[in-house]
């Protein structure tokens, strides 16, 4: 097997089969994806009260298509998914969903089932397969990546109600990797079906020392975990004494830069990182070159049709909601100056459905995209426009400046003397640094001003002050368990409002 995969990868470097698209050859591949998505739903119940059949003979397809579908978030889709989730055929799909991944749910605290088709299975374990191979078209070594793959993803055994399994998408996909490529990957299926993380990590750190890893792929912060353990459990130095031939990291989920300083001092030497944006509604984009460590190639072929919506005031309200009358772009009208909200359409029977991120291109001609932020994770009090960007980048260059890893994070709006400010919440596990909290919140302070125009303003206007309190790691996980959402894919939300807040605060209070 291990011989039949470098001949794979060999030949693909070869022939280097993965081709540049640009925005106007991205636009004609869009147009048929919707086409084709139309023409498969239309004689399903939301086809056809939405005139599917009606719309595939427009000469408008796409204007008909957004004039008779509204745009909307879970909340739109909600009565048609829970039709298919009674055990309903045809409802926003042909056929029967029988799998629903079950999302964090960062933005509300409440869980989403979001449908998994057969044919969105198909699509994600083909994206997969070719993220693996691009990585081979850089100067990562060949053999390297033909070593074991760990793939540190959600419990395959997934929940039966009779009706559809549900779980991680995560659990959903390792249960159905390709047949070339099972033999190499790990842990096995047993430790793949545990549910308790404190446990499936402790079952892989047992099983570590006799995997050759090449490849990993999960979430920054129970990859960390896991080394930490590891590194431990062996009493070495660094992983790569139990690992020497680990190369690439797979990530997603959260942003990378907060974990980045933790896990380069676990590692013996530098390896390379790849993100992905593999969400519960499908496999979105993947990085493919090393120079450009913030730009993912958009899929365009991959069952799913993008709309963008400028994320601005025109467009959203204050709560990070679509507004009445919202306008939707699509692929060829977009620049690399705005930030949009991410619209798709999907072979799982999403339509015009918001995924809930925010995204910019980074290179039109590639179409590459970053993600930024949340439409509900931002803070404007005031007026001050405070993006998960803004958030995200303010922490990378706090953590810089104080050599430590401020992995976890949140921050949120409290009222103050009858104006506003804004309250920190920062994970450092370094006793020095609680004795310099007062300057930690002045650097932060200023570095978001410099960051951004809008804060600054307000921070001489109606936005009082900002509070810092540094807080032991342990209590963002404990919260996560305590709040059922320790898992593969779940993060700790980087803002806090209403009920997550008082659970939050509620949390610290009680904690030893």
């Amino acid at each position: 097997m291990s011989t039949l995969l470098q001949r794979l990868l060999r030949e693909t470097k070869k022939r280097r089969v993965f081709l540049k698209v640009d925005i106007e050859q991205g636009e004609i591949l869009q147009k048929s994806t919707l086409s084709k998505l139309l023409k498969k739903a239309e004689s399903t119940v939301f086809g056809k009260a939405h005139n599917f059949n009606e719309i595939m003979g427009s000469d408008n397809l796409l204007k008909d298509y957004q004039e008779t579908a509204q745009m909307g978030d879970y909340l739109n889709m909600l009565p048609w998914w829970s039709r298919g989730r009674m055990g309903e055929e045809n409802v926003t799909w042909p056929g029967i969903i029988k799998n629903y991944a079950v999302s964090s749910g960062t933005s509300d605290g409440s869980s989403k089932y979001i449908p998994v088709s057969t044919q969105m299975l198909k699509n994600i374990r083909r994206a997969s397969i070719r993220q693996v191979l691009s990585i081979v078209q850089t100067d990562v070594p060949k053999d390297h990546i033909a070593k074991k793959w760990l793939m540190i993803g959600g419990s395959t055994e997934l929940e039966y109600n009779g009706v559809y399994y549900s779980g991680d998408l995560s659990g959903i996909t390792t249960g159905s990797v390709p047949i070339i490529f099972q033999r190499l990957s790990k842990p096995g299926v047993q430790i793949r079906k545990e549910k308790d993380w404190v446990e499936k990590i402790a079952k892989m750190t047992n099983e570590a020392s006799s995997w050759d890893v090449g490849l990993i792929a999960g979430v920054p912060a129970w990859v960390k975990m896991l080394m930490e353990s590891i590194i431990e459990k062996y009493q070495v130095e660094n992983i790569h004494e139990i690992w020497p031939n680990f190369e690439a990291y797979i990530h997603g989920g959260v942003a990378l830069n907060p974990y980045r300083k933790s896990l380069d001092g676990l590692m013996g030497r530098p390896i390379k990182y790849f993100e992905t944006y593999l969400a519960s509604e499908g496999f979105i984009a993947y990085q493919t070159r090393l120079e450009n460590n913030e730009g993912m190639r958009l899929l365009l072929r991959n069952g799913i049709y993008y709309e963008f919506v400028p994320f601005n005031s025109s467009n959203f309200s204050e709560n990070g909601d679509l507004i009445a009358g919202a306008q939707a772009l699509t692929l060829s009208q977009v620049n690399d100056k705005e930030e949009y909200a991410l619209i798709i359409s999907t072979c799982s029977g999403a339509w015009r459905y918001m995924i809930g991120d925010t995204i910019k291109f980074t290179n039109l001609e590639r179409c590459e995209i970053k993600i930024t932020g949340r439409t509900k994770h931002f803070i404007s009090l005031c007026g001050e426009h405070l993006s998960l960007d803004n958030i995200n980048k303010a922490i990378e260059i706090l953590s810089d400046e104080y050599d430590v890893a401020f992995e976890e994070f949140t921050v949120c709006g409290v009222p103050y003397q009858g104006f506003f400010a804004h309250e920190w919440f920062i994970s450092c596990d370094d006793d020095r640094l609680y004795n310099q909290i007062e300057e930690i919140r002045e650097k932060l302070d200023l570095t978001l001003k410099i960051l951004n125009d809008d804060y600054r303003v307000e921070r001489s206007a109606a936005l009082k002050n900002v509070m810092v309190n540094l807080v032991p790691s342990r209590k963002f996980y404990e919260w996560l368990k305590l709040n059922g959402k320790l898992g593969a894919q779940v993060k700790f939300p980087r803002v806090l409002k209403k009920d997550m807040l008082e659970s939050w605060r509620s949390h610290l209070a009680n904690a030893n």
